[in-house]
């Protein structure tokens, strides 16, 4: 790994084994191509920010998205998260109006979600990088199956934790997760295509803080 890639140390040390398997040195020098000859996004110093907020010792809830923000400046290394002073994309409008009907919680000053994260919820996008412009133009180059990996490591690793798993990819995404073991929340997709398919109304947020006080945590102050 690069020096200048900033991770928490107890992610690094679980993590070196898959860091040193074949197909994520192809991925790095796609990665090093990529930045140098194009915009890509979030900054080469944000892609492991997800792992570097929410160390695993602290991780007791995992939200699992698809792709970074391809928009300027909208990706921070965190998914459904953006910079402060970005204006909030749809899908997160729609987080926080749920948040706001299930749990009451005033309406955020910004979007960055960094404040989730280090209350120990990982927010984690199964591809970490995407050219400008450009949705889905780093998937299939490895980074699924490294987040597949990281989601293993937490199913297997640690137990109560919370999953949210929102559409169809996340859900596949996490379908082998032991659900005697976990709460694992399922629900469409935030985006406005599929908000009012059962988005609206899941109430994946008290859920959350009702298992996280019956298993002995605090609760996420969302």
């Amino acid at each position: 790994m690069s020096p200048t890639v900033k991770i928490a140390p107890d992610w690094g040390d679980l993590l070196k084994e898959e860091f040193a398997k074949p197909y994520f040195s192809d991925l790095v020098s796609f990665l090093k191509m990529e930045y140098a000859s194009q915009r890509v996004y979030p900054p080469g110093k944000e892609i492991f920010r997800a792992f570097d907020s929410c160390p695993f010792a602290k991780t007791r809830v995992v939200i699992v998205g698809q792709d970074p923000y391809h928009g300027p400046e909208q990706a921070n290394g965190l998914c459904f998260s953006v910079r402060q002073g970005v204006p909030n994309p749809p899908s997160l409008v729609n987080i926080f109006k749920e948040i706001a009907t299930d749990i009451g919680t005033k309406w955020p000053e910004n979007g960055d979600l960094e404040r989730w994260a280090n209350q120990g919820v990982l927010l984690l996008n199964a591809t970490l990088t995407v050219r400008a412009g450009e949705p889905g133009s780093h998937q299939n180059k490895g980074w699924e199956i490294f987040t597949d990996a990281v989601i293993r490591l937490l199913a297997e690793r640690k137990a109560n934790l919370v999953f949210m798993l929102w559409g169809a990819y996340a859900q596949k995404k996490g379908a082998f997760i032991d659900r005697k073991r976990h709460l694992v929340l399922e629900a469409p997709h935030p985006s406005p295509l599929s908000v009012y398919r059962g988005f609206f109304g899941c109430n994946h947020f008290s859920q959350t803080n009702r298992f996280l006080k019956e298993t002995g945590y605090d609760l996420i102050n969302w």
